[in-house]
């Protein structure tokens, strides 16, 4: 029987052929993110380790800015743990962000990932952190080193003037050298600027304080010796760690990180290796049904119904084994473009060889040949069923009745399943509600696929009249062609529909909440720009000075966060300009007068107000960001504004009372004479010191702000989704091809009485067309529903939530569905055509 199965797939190779490459895609895509997650985890293990290599303890803190609760580590005690036995050297650490302008006054990198830090150098003058290309490092006030892909992508050269911008004003220093490192931070596409320790200290926490230690051994003292003799010596926020159990953290959490994108890539792979298995027992079904006479006869000659299954499940596993040593190929091709497409869109990966684990190649091919041989068990099981005489005697074996009710039964009550579920998922909201949905949409989609073939008929022929009228006798012929195996067509329209209900799906709830955020952005906003810094750190109070000064300002408030209790309950607290801020932002006053906050007084979110009972004239025991307690009159109820916290205060109060000598500004909102121009926001710009670390946004960039992200995950959701969608349209190529090649007699009559080779191929692509756009239409249809039972479970979560149904993407959608029949149908169509008529009316 393996001779047999070996012989049928060598005679069938072309039938086969979509089936091959729909498996192979899915291993690819399996296979390259496995090699890929394990290549970049590998690498960057490696360089976490590599940096930890002479570090025996390394001492943390969270110091930061000039917070007076976390001391971070002074140069007495770095002195004591240099002193200890068995102590090589000691070093403080201190960093912060900072940001290098490019030749156009841009800022190099990303922002979050642009750090600034201290060169401490050893008795031989050199920080073993660094390695310098050119020059030296900073070793006096007023110089600073550059890494060397930041020094480059500015045009710098050692003796150059720099412009650093760190939460202050911009100053300019002197390149004094550039180097090279392994720091994650330049690796993730950001840029690390070398500042002299005195000059580090004071830019990120104070002098003589260093926020981290990193020391290293002597010969022969044991890391953990060092490390119980280092921590009686800390202050009380500092943690120590050995530097091997530090590297092992780290590694930990660099397999977890990748977990998240390994997971999302697996999910794309496995809806794609899903929508395969329609094209496998598609396919399997169809050869199985070309083939019934020849199974017949083996029966007829002795096979048993187990030999015939075994016969079937075996051309299966050569055809999986096969698909998925190509696809593993292809795989680790895909690994190595996607580390590269890593590298062109800015973030450095640590140089180290491909790693191709044993899971990745175990897994690949346990997934390609196992979806391969579940998908072709049924068709097996059908073809040992056939009984030998029925079988010599008839050609096409077609279904029970009893077989069909049971089937359509069954999809009915799977279908309402889900059908309750998506709504119940609806109507409960929330997490809960979401995998309700989630648990619904699969018992949706299995209840319609296995509805499909009922489906098809009456669908169909809505359109047949349509058909017939617009093409005459090839569109009734492919109208009826379409519907004459509703199996087939079901299996074939079932892989577009998955596709498309996942895309529509997306589409429908990206641009629900893309609108949403938009509605957000124009309702809560009057301001002409919003002025932040691109760390996302908070804003240094001299801007808002030099701000107040600049021509064309006619308002402006610093969104200032601070924070205090009531009643128990904490909550935070826009410190805000009284006067200016109903200026910048939307407000409603519900009761009282916002210009209270002139007086001292505060104003609270209705919603919040009636939660507790407040009401305007109450006054509040509160304590405040300092710990220190007092009391505040409420002024105003407002109704909440997505941009301001619950509560509203004057900045001179959140000054008064804050825990840090520095103001916490997270942004400053400004409204402009005349509007946004390009004079007001050079304005802008100049008043800031032309600061290339600070982000002065217009009301469209801040919309694109919010909703650039949800059209990026959308362009990268359709990008791998289109792996399904292409295993789909082979599908849909693979079905006609089986089709012309089932129905070469019958072509060969239409060819001889009268049908001619211009209307054999319009037959053939009307009837790709009709396949394509039935199962379009289910997916779109689905994709809708499921969209705004998502939608439900987001909508209190989402201010303005309101269902968007993008017509004209559900429109695209259904004509690209279109052009996938008609590119799908161009090769059977062509075969169809060049039928010679006598040879196709002898077939049998």
């Amino acid at each position: 029987m393996f001779r047999t199965a070996l012989r049928n797939v060598l005679a069938h190779k072309a039938r086969l052929l979509m089936t091959v490459l729909a498996v192979m895609l899915g291993v690819a895509f399996v296979s390259g993110t496995l090699v890929f997650t394990d290549t970049l985890g590998n690498a960057f293990s490696k360089q976490s380790a590599k940096s930890y290599d002479n570090v025996a303890v390394a001492v943390e803190t969270y110091a930061g800015g000039h917070d007076e609760k976390t001391p971070g580590i002074d140069e007495a005690t770095l002195e004591k743990i240099r002193g200890l036995d068995g102590v090589a050297s000691a070093t403080g650490r201190v960093n912060g962000f900072a940001g290098v302008a490019d030749p156009d006054g841009k800022l190099i990198g990303n922002g979050w990932s642009n750090t600034g830090a201290n060169f401490a150098p050893g008795e031989d003058g050199k920080d073993p952190s660094y390695d310098f290309t050119d020059g030296s490092g900073p070793a006096k006030n007023g110089t600073v080193a550059l890494d060397k892909d930041t020094a480059s992508k500015g045009e710098y050269r050692v003796g150059d003037p720099v412009r650093v911008a760190t939460n202050g004003p911009v100053k300019e220093y002197t390149l004094s050298g550039i180097f090279t490192t392994e720091d994650g931070a330049v690796n993730a596409g950001g840029s690390l600027v070398l500042f002299n320790t005195p000059t580090a200290q004071k830019l990120y926490l104070k002098p003589g304080v260093f926020q981290n230690a990193t020391v290293s051994a002597a010969g022969g003292v044991s890391d953990q010796k060092l490390l119980d003799a280092i921590e009686p010596l800390l202050p009380k926020d500092a943690t120590a760690q050995t530097g091997e159990a530090l590297a092992d953290q780290q590694a930990k959490d660099i397999e977890n990180g990748m977990a998240g994108l390994n997971g999302m890539l697996l999910a794309f792979a496995g809806i794609a290796l899903f929508v395969g298995v329609f094209l496998i027992a598609n396919t399997f079904t169809m050869l199985i049904a070309q083939r019934t006479r020849e199974l017949a006869l083996m029966r007829a000659i002795g096979a048993t119904r187990r030999q015939i299954k075994r016969s079937v499940l075996l051309e299966a596993a050569v055809v999986g084994t096969l698909a998925s040593v190509i696809g593993f190929t292809l795989g680790l091709g895909l690994a190595t473009g996607l580390r590269s497409a890593m590298g062109l869109l800015g973030g450095k990966i640590p140089a180290g060889p491909l790693v191709v684990s044993p899971t990745a190649v175990l897994s690949a091919f346990a997934v390609g040949i196992l979806i391969t041989v579940l998908a072709a068990w049924l068709p097996a099981r059908r073809a040992a069923k056939i009984a030998p005489v029925a079988a010599m005697s008839s050609v096409h074996a077609t279904a029970s009745t009893k077989s069909l009710v049971v089937r359509n039964s069954i999809g009915g009550v799977i279908a309402l399943l889900g059908a309750a579920g998506i709504v119940g998922g609806a109507a409960a909201g929330g997490t809960s509600g979401r995998q309700l949905v989630a648990g619904g949409a699969f018992f949706a989609l299995i209840g319609v696929i296995i509805l499909i073939p009922l489906l098809s008929r009456p669908v169909i022929a809505l359109v047949r009249p349509l058909l017939k009228k617009l093409f005459g006798v090839s569109g009734k012929l492919a109208s009826q062609n379409a519907v004459r195996n509703p199996r087939r067509t079901g299996a074939t329209a079932s892989a577009l529909a998955i596709g498309l209900t996942l895309v529509t799906g997306i589409s429908v709830l990206g641009v629900t909440l893309g609108q949403a955020i938009d509605k957000m952005t124009t309702d809560n906003i009057k301001a002409d720009y919003m002025v932040s810094m691109a760390s996302g750190d908070a804003l240094d109070e001299s801007a808002l000075k030099a701000l107040a000064k600049a021509d064309g300002v006619s308002a402006l408030s610093p969104q200032q966060a601070t924070w205090f209790e009531v009643d128990g309950g904490g909550y935070s607290a826009s410190g805000v300009t009284p006067g200016d801020v109903e200026k910048v932002f939307s407000l409603t006053t519900v009761s009282g007068s916002l210009g209270s906050l002139e007086d001292g007084q505060v104003a609270v979110g209705s919603k919040t107000a009636k939660t507790h009972g407040w009401k305007t004239g109450d006054t509040l025991p509160v304590t405040f960001d300092d710990e220190k307690k007092g009391k505040v009159t409420v002024g105003a109820l407002y109704e909440e504004n997505e941009f301001l916290s619950p509560f509203l205060i004057p900045k001179e109060l959140a000054d008064k009372h804050s825990a840090s000598s520095r103001p916490d500004i997270r942004e400053i909102w400004i409204k402009a004479d005349g509007g946004a121009s390009k004079a007001n926001e050079q304005s802008i710009v100049d008043a800031l010191g032309d600061n290339p670390a600070m982000s002065v946004m217009d009301r469209q960039d801040i919309r694109d702000m919010f909703g650039g992200f949800i059209n990026t995950a959308l362009n990268i959701m359709y990008g791998l989704l289109a792996m399904a969608l292409l295993i789909a349209v082979l599908g849909v190529v693979n079905t006609l091809a089986m089709s012309v090649f089932e129905r070469q007699q019958e072509i060969g009559m239409l060819r001889a009485i009268g049908l001619d080779r211009g209307r054999v191929k319009r037959m053939i692509r009307l009837e790709a067309v009709v396949i394509s756009l039935f199962g379009a239409v289910i997916g779109v249809g689905l994709g809708v529903f499921l969209g705004w039972a998502i939608g439900q479970t987001l909508s209190a979560d989402v201010p303005g939530y309101a269902l968007v149904i993008p017509w004209d993407r559900l429109g695209l959608f259904l004509l690209l569905a279109a052009l996938v029949g008609v590119l799908a149908s161009l090769w059977p169509a062509r075969s169809a055509a060049k039928l010679n008529m006598l040879t196709a009316i002898k077939t049998e």
